[in-house]
């Protein structure tokens, strides 16, 4: 897509902008070899079907053919490869040239969310926090510049836009990505912080690196983290982090809320021992990883070879 560069956005838009992040438009959909060029192992036709599937992520309802092809950089000709194989399996459906994807799909989330235990344990947490402040509370862990929700508890109360198991939001703008960002590694900091598009969403977005390093040194000193109208006017939250037996920072729960119904210093006071105590219940029920197995909670790490500038390269929000 092409390249957009904004240092400021009109408030109006920031709602949009917020959906279609979270509908998928932030999604690197092309495919990333992750350094693999050359690699005899790597099956470029594996990663071009799972690029075409993502690149659904930016239509609604159904996609052709030219518009999947454009949304992932890959040749007409493997698009429509990719999706004859994909409806042969069950995964997409045609109908007049255009495409949609079916709920065979589903079954490859089940087979992540039925092996991870912690997703079946933290949710009567989430419910108890839901069921407390009486606002949404949610699970979410670092996966690239993003932060990925793996567990939601829903409140009554509405806000404009809806989080879902699975959506994305950048993570230098929510209150769950300033606890996990904070505790990161330095290396793994520094080559966040070198990599990510910092993009202002709203007047209060911080979109620069160095008031981002002072936001996350607050943030692991005290804690805790807000996001004060960070990706959305109106819209605050406030997040902590879930540790495992050994210390480490494995995910972060929080609340969300609009602004209007109380002031933040009162949110803090209503809501802060509510999530702490949680986090803390939650982490006392954590077992670290056997040696040499990658926790399914860990975020992405920041290697060298990593990607840089590709958010720029979107719209995204």
């Amino acid at each position: 897509m092409p390249t957009q560069k904004r240092n400021s956005r009109p408030a109006g838009i920031a709602r949009r902008d917020v959906a279609a992040h979270i509908n998928g438009s932030a999604l690197d959909a092309g495919i990333d070899m992750g350094g693999a060029a050359g690699d005899p192992n790597f099956m470029t036709s594996l990663a071009r079907g799972l690029a075409v599937i993502r690149g659904f992520s930016h239509e609604q309802g159904r996609a052709t053919i030219a518009q999947l092809s454009r949304h992932t950089g890959i040749p007409r000709a493997a698009v429509r490869r990719c999706l004859y194989t994909l409806e042969r399996l069950g995964y997409v459906s045609s109908e007049d040239g255009a495409y949609a994807l079916q709920p065979k799909l589903l079954t490859l989330g089940h087979a992540y969310l039925s092996s991870t235990p912690l997703l079946n344990t933290v949710q009567p947490f989430l419910d108890r926090i839901s069921e407390a402040v009486h606002e949404s509370a949610s699970l979410a862990i670092l996966q690239g510049d993003d932060i990925l929700y793996l567990a939601r508890s829903l409140a009554s109360r509405i806000l404009s836009v809806n989080l879902t198991i699975g959506s994305r939001l950048p993570a230098y703008c929510t209150s769950i990505g300033y606890v996990l960002l904070a505790n990161l590694e330095p290396q793994r900091l520094e080559a966040y912080l070198a990599g990510v598009h910092l993009q202002r969403h709203t007047e209060y977005t911080v979109a620069s690196p160095a008031k981002l390093r002072e936001v996350l040194k607050a943030v692991r000193e005290q804690g805790y983290a807000i996001a004060e109208q960070q990706m959305e006017l109106g819209v605050r939250s406030i997040a902590v982090p879930v540790r495992d037996s050994e210390g480490t920072v494995v995910a972060g729960i929080n609340v969300v809320l609009q602004a209007s119904r109380m002031p933040l210093r009162a949110m803090k006071k209503a809501f802060l021992p509510t999530l702490l105590e949680a986090a803390q219940a939650l982490s006392a029920q954590l077992v670290p990883e056997a040696p040499g197995r990658r926790s399914p909670m860990a975020g992405a790490d920041y290697p060298a070879e990593r990607r840089r500038g590709t958010r720029g390269k979107q719209t995204s929000a």
